[in-house]
């Protein structure tokens, strides 16, 4: 009986990990990965019409979910340490005035690959002030990946509310 159970354990375990997408588990970058990956496709699946579209008064847009990530993501790697290139298009109003998806899409992703190309040269055991507090730049950069969750599981509720499946789930549960 208990070699039933441990098979049927392992029968559903392995069931489990196949559906697991990739990147879950395995650390930092895999796991921003993954987020960046889902954050893109859902972006792209999102018609243009929809980027406007807001679930209320006064809760940001879609475009402005997905250029408050953008900035998200630049503001945190400046704040784990690492040196931003100028960018002349991005500003502290770029969430509201930068709405095109093209243009929204390409800023995301060049901040993505932001991310990629610095995670590594951080010195995530440096310590930094993050909004008065002391901390880690590892404690920024886990910021960085938990805000990029946090954002994608937004979108991901918005694009069911206007009829958009997520790219990744269509052939599963709707």
């Amino acid at each position: 009986m208990v070699r039933l159970a441990a098979a049927l354990c392992f029968g559903a375990l392995l069931t489990l990990s196949q559906t697991i997408p990739p990147g879950i588990g395995r650390g930092w970058m895999p796991e921003f990965n993954h987020a960046a990956r889902q954050t893109v496709a859902l972006a792209e699946a999102i018609p243009a019409e929809k980027f406007a579209w807001r679930p209320g008064p006064g809760v940001r847009s879609v475009s402005e979910v997905l250029m408050h990530i953008t900035l998200g993501n630049y503001f945190l790697l400046g704040q784990a340490g690492v040196k931003l290139p100028p960018d002349p298009k991005l500003s502290s109003d770029s969430e509201k005035t930068i709405t095109a998806k093209a243009d929204v899409i390409k800023l995301l992703k060049q901040s993505q690959d932001l991310v990629r190309e610095s995670y590594p040269k951080v010195d995530r055991q440096a310590k930094v002030k993050f909004f008065g507090n002391d901390t880690t730049a590892g404690g920024v950069l886990l910021r960085l990946l938990v805000h990029n969750h946090e954002h994608m599981g937004q979108l991901i509720a918005y694009a069911r509310t206007i009829g958009v499946v997520p790219p990744w789930s269509q052939s599963g549960p709707q």
